[in-house]
């Protein structure tokens, strides 16, 4: 009697990625979401002819543009841990890793100095409140950006080797946040 042949191999488990994918998905489109609101605010206030921006606030424009050169550089490090990884590099990756989570932190340090700089309330009228909605969603992003690389590095430390897609799915989640910063950046910090 014949043995019958095995069945095909199960298809890989992508909800990771998709996941990933979604959840970037959405927070470029709450963001945008949030931009046009401000710029539809903006217009009617210009329109009204009052001053957008009040005239006691200055944006500092270095941390700004430096968050903005900081994100290629962050998306390189995410994509070295992919690509290291795929190469069963340890050490390069966990350090792509630690200097990924590195940058963020100076990225949301950024931030938090350009909110203790431009001295804006947050009932200083729509400019503030619009201001804070906005950078405050991107500084809670940055957090779960930052909580999302140690998940990612503690499982790769704990031995999951293998387990790759979440590498994968970080640095999508890190290319997403390019995107919503550099719209952010355009609208909020240089189109004012």
């Amino acid at each position: 009697m014949e043995a019958i042949a095995a069945g095909p191999a199960p298809a890989p488990r992508n909800q990771l990625l998709v996941g990933t994918t979604l959840a970037s998905i959405a927070m470029v489109m709450l963001t945008g979401g949030m931009l046009a609101v401000w710029a539809v605010k903006r217009s009617a206030s210009i329109e009204a002819g009052s001053a957008w921006l009040p005239g006691s606030v200055t944006v500092p424009e270095v941390p700004t543009n430096v968050m903005l050169i900081a994100f290629p550089a962050l998306c390189s490090f995410a994509q070295w841990a992919v690509w290291a990884a795929k190469r069963n590099d340890r050490a390069n990756t966990v350090f792509a890793l630690g200097t990924t989570a590195f940058v963020a932190l100076l990225i949301f340090n950024a931030q938090a100095f350009v909110w203790n700089q431009m001295g804006v309330g947050v009932a200083d009228g729509a400019y503030g409140s619009m201001f804070y909605a906005i950078t405050g969603v991107f500084g809670a992003l940055m957090i779960v950006g930052i909580l999302f690389t140690a998940v990612a590095a503690f499982r790769y430390l704990g031995g999951r080797t293998r387990d790759r897609e979440i590498l994968t799915a970080h640095a999508i989640f890190w290319y997403a946040m390019t995107v919503v910063y550099s719209a952010i950046w355009f609208l909020v910090y240089v189109a004012k």
